[in-house]
């Protein structure tokens, strides 16, 4: 019923819909998005993986690689393409995947028993070369929350690296910086023989998110 009185957009609404257009108006105007559409990835992150490839010599040809947290696919562009002739990639992810040539794809939760399961089937007893995560959970807005979340993940990454990568294998892992970021760090001492921590161009300035790359798995 209209009782002649005006309606206001509740001031949390308000504040949502000007975070969105702002965000909005960044993707749309952001130089490594309109990179990404120009080359045919699938997504500005590919960006990221492409300067630490090419300042530590990462992807080579001959490698099995996993990808955790795969979608889009433009990490699994990149990658698949780098280790070649002869590599060998498996992904995951929840979300779907469009085929990436070259790329062995599960969908499903890799924090899940069956998913898992059917990564470790594909592989089939074989130990990897590198191991790469761009995970990163649905984000609350709530920091400690969200650092929470994404450390777990990482922890999961470095669990599965433990368990299949090969000797003097390799791990590129995404985490925020916060509370567990130093202890999360020391325990990949324990497993890697070297640490680099690495900020790509195209981490937005504002992000908390970096990149640990761990090196010479310990045997």
């Amino acid at each position: 019923m209209n009782d002649g009185q005006k309606k206001t957009t509740p001031k949390k609404d308000v504040k949502r819909n000007k975070t969105t257009k702002a965000w909005m108006m960044e993707h749309v105007t952001d130089s490594y998005v309109q990179q990404a559409k120009a080359g045919g990835w699938r997504s500005r992150a590919v960006f990221k993986l492409k300067e630490i490839d090419e300042k530590d010599r990462l992807l080579k040809p001959g490698m099995t690689v996993v990808d955790l947290g795969a979608a889009p696919g433009s990490w699994c562009q990149y990658a698949s393409k780098r280790i070649q002739p002869g590599g060998r990639m498996v992904a995951i992810d929840l979300m779907k995947m469009e085929p990436v040539a070259g790329v062995t794809f599960i969908q499903g939760d890799f924090r899940e028993d069956e998913p898992l399961q059917k990564l470790e089937s594909l592989l089939d007893g074989q130990l990897v070369d590198l191991v790469l995560s761009d995970m990163a959970p649905n984000m609350s807005g709530i920091e400690m929350v969200d650092q929470t979340r994404v450390m777990y993940l990482a922890e999961l990454t470095l669990e599965f690296a433990r368990q299949h990568l090969k000797p003097d294998g390799d791990m590129l892992v995404k985490v925020f910086q916060g509370p567990d970021f130093m202890k999360y760090r020391q325990a990949i001492r324990g497993v890697f023989g070297v640490t680099h921590m690495r900020k790509p161009a195209a981490s937005r300035g504002r992000s908390a998110e970096i990149f640990l790359l761990a090196r010479k798995k310990l045997g």
